[in-house]
This record gives C-alpha cells, sequence and structure tokens, in this order.
C-alpha cells in the first residue's frame, strides 16, 4: 500500500480519491475544511482527512509531503508551484491538471536532479486533449504523414435532457473561472496565418461546430493556440486552434455581456446597489428603465433573446448586490451561481471534437475524434470524472513504478497517453474516431 497526498476536497477530487482508495493505496485528503474532507472521503477505504491551509500551514505541508509516495494538487493553480517545491525538496512525485505555468518550468532542473516527476496538465482539457490528439499525431508520423491542420473543440454542458434553461449552460466548475476565461486574448493559426483575437472580442469570432451525433454547436477560439504546434511536434501544420464548444445562442449572449462592461475587474464600493442600478449603469443611464437602457445601449430590440437571457439571468431586478461583493465580474458571478446549477439527478456532458487533415504521398485524409461523456444521475459528473480520472491513473503508474520520467512533463508521449487512454476507455470515457479520404 502506497501514501498518497491529496492536496483539496473540491468538485473533482472524489473520482481522484475513490480511484485510488479502490486500488489499495491509502488517500489522505487534506482540506482547509475538515468536514468537506470527511464528506468527500465517505465510502471510501484506506482514506483520512486532515486540516491544512497552504496560505498558511508551510511545516505541514512539508511533512505531509514527506510521509507521502505521491503528492497531487486538486487546488486552485495559484497553488501548485509551492505545492511542486515541497514535492522536489522532499523526494516526492508530484501530479496535478493545471496548465504548466512559468513558474512550475522553472523547477524542471532541481525535479531532474532530485529524480522526480511533476506531471501537469493530466486532466480533461488539459489533458485527455493532448492525450488523444497526440494518439492520432504519432499514428499519422509513424505511417509518413504530416498534419496539415488540426482543430479541437472541448465542452463542460448539460445533457441535452438537462438543457433547461436559457443560457444553454449550467455549472460542473468554478463560476468565475467560465467567467475569467471569457477575458482572455487567443492567438491562432488558420491556413498559414497566425490570428490575434484580443479578449474583448473573443465572443464576436464563434462558429459553427458540428459534432457527429451531436448536432451543431458554437466554438470560440481557447488561449494561445500556437504554443501547442511545438508541443504537439506538428511544424508542419498550417492550421493549429484549439477552442471551446457551447450550445448556439452563448457567444451572442457573452458578446453583450462583454460589451456592456460585465466582465470588468476593477474593485468599486457597490454597497447599495441594486442589480438594475448596475445595469442602468453600464447602460449610461439612457433610460429610466434598466431593461429598455441596456437595449439601446446594446442596439439590441426588447425582445431579442440576449435581453431575455439578461432578463432571466435577474440583471434588471431592484434586487439589492450583496454585500462583499465589488466586481461587476462576481455579480455576475454570484448570479450564475443562484441560476446555472444543476438538478438532484441531472447529467452534465463533457463534449471533446478533433478534426485532423492527414497528407500522405498518395491520399488526403479527413480525421475525426469524438468523446462523448455523460455524468452519473446523482453521482459524479462527467466534469469531475474526467478532470479527475487521468491523474489518478497516472498516479497509479507512477505509484507501480512504470513511468520512470523526470523534471516537469505534460502526457504528450506514449509511456504516459497509451495507458491513461487504455484505462480510460475501460472506464468508458472512450473516443469515436473516422477517417475519410478527402483527395487522391
Amino acid at each position: 500500500m502506497k501514501r498518497v497526498l491529496c492536496l483539496g476536497a473540491g468538485l473533482v477530487a472524489r473520482p481522484y480519491v475513490q480511484y485510488l482508495s479502490d486500488k489499495g493505496h491509502h488517500v489522505v485528503v487534506a482540506s482547509r475544511t475538515l468536514k468537506k474532507a470527511e464528506r468527500l472521503i465517505e465510502g471510501c477505504d484506506n482514506t483520512e482527512a486532515v486540516t491544512f491551509d497552504i496560505e498558511k500551514d508551510d511545516e505541514l505541508l512539508r511533512r505531509l509531503t514527506r510521509e507521502a509516495d505521491l503528492v497531487c494538487s486538486l487546488l486552485p493553480y495559484t497553488y501548485h508551484v509551492k505545492a511542486a517545491r515541497a514535492a522536489v525538496d522532499e523526494g516526492k512525485h508530484f501530479c496535478t491538471t493545471s496548465y504548466i505555468s512559468d513558474q512550475m518550468k522553472q523547477l524542471d532542473t532541481d525535479a531532474k536532479k532530485a529524480g522526480i516527476l511533476l506531471l501537469n496538465e493530466c486532466g480533461v482539457d488539459p489533458g485527455i486533449d493532448h492525450m488523444s490528439a497526440k494518439k492520432i499525431i504519432d499514428n499519422v508520423h509513424a505511417q509518413g504523414g504530416e498534419i496539415v491542420s488540426f482543430t479541437s473543440f472541448t465542452g463542460g454542458l448539460p445533457a441535452p435532457e438537462a438543457n433547461t434553461n436559457p443560457l444553454g449552460y449550467k455549472l460542473s466548475w468554478s463560476p468565475r473561472g467560465v467567467l475569467l476565461a471569457g477575458r482572455n486574448d487567443a492567438h491562432f493559426l488558420r491556413d498559414g496565418k497566425e490570428v490575434r483575437i484580443p479578449g474583448k472580442e473573443l465572443f464576436a469570432n464563434c462558429e459553427t461546430i458540428e459534432v457527429p451525433g451531436m448536432g451543431e454547436f458554437e466554438g470560440y477560439p481557447n488561449r494561445d493556440s500556437i504554443a501547442y504546434i511545438a508541443i504537439y511536434d506538428i511544424p508542419e501544420t498550417r492550421t493549429m486552434l484549439r477552442g471551446t464548444l457551447r450550445y448556439k445562442g452563448w457567444c451572442s449572449l457573452m458578446k453583450s455581456i462583454a460589451d456592456l462592461g460585465l466582465l470588468d475587474l476593477q474593485t468599486r464600493n457597490l454597497s447599495g446597489y441594486t442589480y438594475k442600478d448596475i445595469m442602468l449603469e453600464l447602460a449610461g443611464r439612457r433610460n429610466r428603465d434598466a431593461k429598455a437602457a441596456v437595449s439601446e445601449a446594446l442596439g439590441l430590440s426588447l425582445e431579442d433573446s440576449v435581453i431575455e437571457k439578461l432578463e432571466w439571468l435577474g440583471l434588471f431586478e431592484n434586487t439589492p448586490v450583496p454585500e462583499g461583493i465589488d466586481t461587476y465580474l462576481d455579480v455576475l458571478c454570484h448570479l450564475f451561481e443562484q441560476k446555472l446549477q444543476y438538478g438532484p439527478q441531472e447529467r452534465d456532458m463533457i463534449v471533446m471534437h478533433h478534426e485532423f487533415l492527414a497528407k500522405y504521398d498518395d491520399r488526403v485524409e479527413m480525421i475525426t475524434s469524438t468523446l462523448v461523456d455523460y455524468g452519473i444521475p446523482g453521482g459524479d459528473t462527467s466534469m469531475s470524472r474526467t478532470v479527475a480520472l487521468p491523474v489518478a491513473i497516472a498516479s497509479r503508474l507512477i505509484l507501480e513504478g512504470k513511468i520512470s520520467l523526470a523534471g516537469v512533463h505534460r502526457p504528450t508521449m506514449p509511456e504516459l497517453y497509451e495507458p491513461i487512454l487504455q484505462e480510460l476507455e475501460s472506464l468508458g470515457i472512450k473516443f469515436c474516431e473516422r477517417k475519410n479520404t478527402v483527395t487522391s
């Protein structure tokens, strides 16, 4: 029996703990809120919960790390480097699901000297997207082909039967994270030309994405796709675009929200404000009626679906903004938390869709790879399973000595992606691949 330290007891931690517990490992769940950790480990053998605050408990972090064989951080990404530094110092392997930061990269040399693996980006997006894409890319290269175009879109969404509100969206992860992502600039390659989209114009640059068996969605670009040309080792490609999937109508709503300034992070005194007051202020007080003022400011009719969605969210109501909220983005975040929750038996859904153009000497193939995974009614969400299970499987492989890498890595090499994808498939998380020759 190996000992695993799981930092964090949030939305995605339960499948991680359950998986390793079922495999016979002892898992210590460390959380600032002890009751949260205790609830999480209910029904799991070989587990314990401890109170831990990474901002304050430096000595405890070192002791818990020293006592473990592997550390997994499921805390907010800002704390990963601190946890990874402790893991390197104590000679323990480390895993997380978040993107590799510049600060994490700086630990690479020390990790290699210590013979320690710091595995990052081993969740769903990033994670499963890397692994499934690289499997196909490496196969095309092995057959003498080139990848001349690659696009990939992923979305965490309500399952069709749970898509019951006007926004076409419900929360399976942090609402603040969802909204902050809508502020990011985008950078991608299309037909050999670099494209840069400022964050304020992000939602004006969506496109229709056809997902086999699921119909049409909206897709918009996600941060810096260009970096993945090197990460995926496809210098030959003329298109590299990674993006986010949503149900239709999301982008027009979010564009209006961005245009109004509701994604603004400037701290301001909102004490005594109502939602209606904020909307009147953002609309320039063009009209005493908030709905009419916003419609005029956005150049939309009162009957436009965007106005209806803003009204459904409660943004035109004469209801006081809760105390402690001091940015427009957090006003919206609060309403998302109130309005966009899943019901007890409702399922969420992860949809991931890759498209490749592969060029060979005698043909060009269109290859598609599609994952559609559903949450378990009354049980784990698809988001939690697809984020946590890849890093749980990787943790087991490391504990069993089946991975011998050292340094900072993501799961883009066969020794990582092949066994993880194989086990995910056995757990029902499976891609459907299709190939069609488009020219001879």
